[in-house]
């Protein structure tokens, strides 16, 4: 019995259970469908929402980064449900697992609360593509196996490849070709690179609709190494039992999208440049007679909530890290050995990359804003603690010895005498933590965070160069009104002599 066929029926047996409560209060299903950084992922997610839609429920897609990133939303419950593909669930999320078909399959992932669909009716396996300069000046070159022969080539693989159990180090040992030659990169952009001759052989999926736009030429694996991906849904079990007409309606996909159509989607969504909301929309009207209405921002109505959400992502950090860092600041001035220990500590964090402190802390606070401000407020720590404390180190001896020779206590001194001479350290470290978080919050567009990042990872996905600048440019504008904020507040706040 397919998952759909149990939803029905689980559904009409709970319908007559619960009638009576139903009729006399009916609740609103929301649901927050999940999707990773590529366009199909994108378009199909907004396909679930329409069907969702349709039987009232209230959505929200949360477009987040790679496979890892939306895996763990969805355990956490961040998300209700995805699309997922057989062979990232074999190869990278069931790794070790010993599976053998889709039911056990199926099997595993009850274990930890995850419900599968049936394949939706296309498999978007790996492959990998050479460019036409390539393909026509090597006639030859049709197999992976055939790549052995020519060891010059420069190969550029999504970042993802590069790590998966099922990506370049076991493929490059399958088939005996050089590790060395494999560097990683966004997929998306991987195809600017063939197109200008910067690699020769990237990664792509079988679906994606630049394969035909830049004519590349798709080598046949001929050991087998990839294995299928069909497309699949994954929905949290607990979502499941509480939405179960919701459930029933998006598990309507089952055996629906065929390769060649969700090739035509793709291509709608990423050459044709049609809103991927748009696209979802044509595609649920026509295929199931449901009067779905896509809502598309202006430009206008975007960049105005991208810069109320990146003023809200770097304005609670900045704040959390002044009331946080400048204490600290105090007490690492006024205790020598502690002190080097906590600047110690405030730069070994500085140095964590930022995407990665992004994810890792999502199993501890969900995906959107509350992920990126906490580790904004760590990012700003280190310019505000190291300047307040360098601030207070600084003050000559001669005027510390005054305060103390008036009978101020150490309080007073501190209030009256220490930070008002110490203010302007302070600020610029305040000043630096803002600037800085303006560009860093833009990372938060990979954990859905919203803001100025939302168009510059659209803009990479969708090979846009407005949408890059939709974000990029007004950033960069905050950062310049930002400093120039302090810098006024510098001159009308502290007086000339500090």
């Amino acid at each position: 019995m397919s998952l759909l066929t149990r939803c029905l029926a689980i559904t009409l047996v709970s319908a007559v259970v619960t009638l009576p409560r139903t009729i006399s209060a009916e609740e609103t299903v929301s649901v927050r469908i999940g999707a990773k950084t590529f366009t199909e992922s994108v378009v199909l997610a907004e396909v679930i929402a329409h069907l969702a839609e349709s039987v009232g429920a209230e959505t929200e897609t949360v477009t987040l980064g790679g496979t890892p990133v939306v895996w763990k939303a969805l355990l956490a419950g961040e998300i209700d449900c995805y699309v997922e593909y057989t062979g990232t669930l074999r190869e990278e999320i069931l790794q070790g697992v010993p599976l053998t078909d889709l039911p056990s399959m199926r099997e595993h992932l009850a274990d930890q609360g995850v419900l599968m669909s049936e394949p939706l009716g296309f498999n978007n396996t790996y492959a990998l593509a050479i460019s036409p300069q390539l393909a026509e000046k090597a006639p030859g070159l049709k197999t992976i196996s055939d790549l052995r022969e020519m060891s010059d080539l420069r190969y550029g693989f999504g970042n993802e490849f590069m790590d998966r159990g099922d990506g370049w180090p076991r493929l490059s040992a399958t088939y005996g070709l050089p590790t060395v030659n494999g560097h990683g990169l966004n997929h998306d952009l991987a195809y600017r690179g063939l197109e200008s001759g910067s690699i020769d052989v990237m990664d792509v999926y079988t679906t994606d609709a630049e394969i035909a736009h830049y004519d590349l030429t798709v080598l046949e694996d001929d050991l087998q190494f990839f294995p299928n991906y069909q497309a699949v849904l994954l929905l949290r079990e607990e979502f499941a039992e509480q939405a179960l007409e919701v459930s029933a309606q998006i598990l309507r996909l089952e055996g629906i999208i065929d390769e060649p159509t969700m090739i035509g989607l793709n291509s709608r969504a990423k050459l044709d440049q049609v809103p991927e909301s748009v696209v979802a929309a044509d595609f649920v009207r026509s295929t199931f007679d449901i009067d779905a209405i896509a809502e598309v921002e202006t430009r206008a109505d975007r960049l105005l909530r991208f810069t109320r959400e990146h003023l809200l992502l770097v304005g609670i950090s900045v704040s959390l890290a002044i009331l946080l860092a400048v204490p600290l600041g105090i007490v690492a001035a006024k205790r020598p050995r502690f002190g080097q220990v906590l600047l110690g500590i405030v730069g070994i964090v500085q140095t964590i990359p930022s995407l990665v402190l992004f994810v890792v802390l999502i199993p501890f606070l969900g995906v959107g804003p509350k992920p990126a401000i906490f580790a904004l407020l760590l990012y700003s720590l280190l310019p505000v603690v190291r300047n307040t404390h360098a601030g207070l180190t600084n003050i000559p001896e001669s005027l510390l010895e005054s305060a103390a020779a008036l009978g101020l206590r150490p309080a007073a001194r501190m209030r009256l005498i220490e930070l008002p001479l110490a203010a302007r350290s302070i600020l610029t470290g305040i000043k630096t933590a803002a600037v800085i978080n303006i560009g860093t919050a833009t990372l938060g567009g990979f954990i859905n965070a919203g803001g100025y990042g939302e168009p510059i990872f659209a803009g990479i996905r969708l090979d846009r160069h407005d949408l890059l600048l939709e974000g990029a440019i007004p950033a960069a504008l905050m950062a310049l009104v930002a400093q120039g904020l302090f810098e006024l507040a510098e001159r009308w706040v502290i007086p000339p002599s500090t």
